[in-house]
């Protein structure tokens, strides 16, 4: 998988990508993140990548000319299945999406920043537009963050343990259930007899068990699309709990 980052402020991807799973799965070649400064194609002696606002008001707008000259330079090397703006006015970022961007070949995400951006670049080359939530960010590198880390750890190679990534809290429209290590008694506090017995059928249930009573309590927007889900396909969630079954062995 390739994913090509156009970025006002390249160093916080940088950054990041330095660290944990996103640097792991670089080093292992099941991810390729290039990251472009966007003022590299700005214009003239300066660089300008951006302008006042037709119309009048405040803030200052990235113009459209900058993005054309990289997005026509990339798309003429390679086939882009998805290019994303980081935008609070695209669709919220959730793990079937996360999932879906997962299985992708090539990837390019477009960081916004000051008042935003023409709109013309959103017409002319933006395939989806994502964002990660109802608040504004100084620029759309943090969220680009995000959905690089969302997605790059669900592609195969990427984690250790892949079956750990199958169980994550979403993954089912529910939350992950509770987790407990050594000792196995802490301040008073024991963890729960059912996962020290080694029946990893009860385990199993438990967790089941556990995710869909914590999802019901502390949101229970996500366990009503889980209900209904489950009542569109009973055999899915007959299938659902043999894979968690089958992921505790």
């Amino acid at each position: 998988m390739r994913i090509d980052v156009v970025a006002v402020i390249p160093e916080i991807i940088h950054c990041f990508l330095q660290y944990s799973i996103p640097k792991r799965a670089i080093q292992k070649g099941v991810v390729q993140v290039v990251v472009h400064d966007l003022r590299n194609y700005g214009l003239g002696k300066y660089r300008q990548i951006d302008d006042y606002p037709y119309g009048g008001g405040g803030g200052m707008v990235l113009r459209p000319e900058p993005y054309a000259r990289l997005l026509d330079q990339l798309r003429a090397q390679r086939t882009y299945d998805e290019i994303i703006m980081l935008s609070p006015a695209g669709e919220l970022l959730a793990q079937p999406l996360v999932n879906e961007l997962s299985l992708k070949r090539n990837l390019i995400l477009l960081c916004g920043h000051y008042k935003g951006v023409d709109q013309r670049v959103i017409d002319l080359f933006v395939s989806r537009e994502i964002s990660i939530g109802d608040y504004v960010l100084s620029g759309g590198e943090l969220a680009a963050c995000i959905l690089l880390d969302a997605v790059i750890r669900l592609v195969p190679g990427a984690v250790g343990n892949e079956e750990s990534v199958l169980t994550d809290s979403f993954q089912d429209d529910l939350l992950a259930p509770p987790v407990y290590t050594r000792p196995a008694e802490f301040r008073g506090l024991r963890v729960p007899d059912v996962l020290l017995s080694g029946d990893h059928k009860k385990i199993a249930q438990w967790r089941w068990e556990q995710a869909i009573a914590r999802t019901k309590a502390r949101r229970p927007d996500l366990y009503q699309r889980f209900l209904q889900r489950m009542e569109a396909s009973p055999l899915q969630q007959q299938q659902q709990q043999r894979r968690k079954s089958s992921s505790n062995h």
